[in-house]
């Protein structure tokens, strides 16, 4: 029990360095995890000669090394996600009576990890491994509604990232941070013929324990068949997994 405090400290500070865009500075890991500089130094240099961290010398700042990226390349292997959200999808797909499905974010696009088809519902183009434009689809909005405005400034800097399906959708950043304010502001997301006429969505984040949204849940249906309590069952399972990836009970 005397090594837990020190796995604790461990995994705070590769927490910090996998959400950080560069390498960083030993006094800004010592801050951000709340750790004395002796101890900060030798997790480090603990964690160097494991192949988890590596020391950039000249830039007297540290990253993330090939140990963690192969962690990190395990558990896409394994597809938690994908396992974990497996029996919600389908139970909320019964209640419902529409498709529902299991998305990421990859770029500006959403990747489809996960679908179950409702039976007698019209065909979709959201299919496992199917990439459509993030800000267009209800999933995506879920997501990039959950990120930092600099990271959603980042993805969309020019007007040509603005790609369209059915001549709807945002056309610019703030048009789409108008949508992502009011996807806040519902508690989810929506799209409605943006990425196939006819159809909409309703989209709800998945958090992990840092509450950075990691998927999105939603469920796919006719426009004319819009339903106040879609919107409740896709948020109770995004509730669901939620408690499950980030180990709450």
């Amino acid at each position: 029990m005397s090594q837990v405090p020190a796995a604790t400290r461990t995994l705070r500070v590769l927490r910090f360095l996998a959400g950080q865009p560069d390498p960083v500075p030993l006094d800004r890991i010592m801050r951000a995890c709340e750790l004395p500089r002796s101890t900060t130094y030798h997790l480090l240099n603990a964690m160097i000669e494991e192949g988890f961290v590596v020391h950039l010398t000249d830039e007297h700042r540290y990253g993330l090394g090939l140990a963690a990226f192969e962690i990190g390349s395990g558990y896409a292997r394994q597809e938690p996600l994908q396992r974990l959200a497996r029996r919600p999808l389908a139970t909320l797909v019964d209640t419902v009576g529409h498709s529902a499905h299991l998305a990421v974010l990859h770029g500006r696009e959403v990747l489809y990890v996960l679908e179950d088809r409702a039976s007698g519902r019209p065909p979709l183009v959201t299919d496992v491994g199917v990439r459509l434009p993030a800000h267009l689809t209800a999933s995506g909005r879920a997501i990039l509604a959950g990120l930092p405005s600099s990271q959603v400034r980042a993805l969309y800097s020019t007007a040509g990232d603005f790609v369209d399906r059915t001549g709807r959708g945002p056309r610019s950043l703030s048009a789409l941070r108008t949508v992502l304010s009011d996807t806040r502001q519902r508690g989810y997301a929506t799209e409605d013929g943006e990425v196939t006429d006819g159809l909409a969505s309703v989209a709800v984040a998945v958090l992990d324990h840092n509450q950075h949204p990691v998927a999105a849940v939603a469920v796919t249906y006719p426009e004319d068949a819009a339903d106040a309590t879609l919107a409740e069952a896709v948020t109770a399972t995004a509730t669901q997994l939620t408690s499950r990836i980030s180990g709450i009970r």
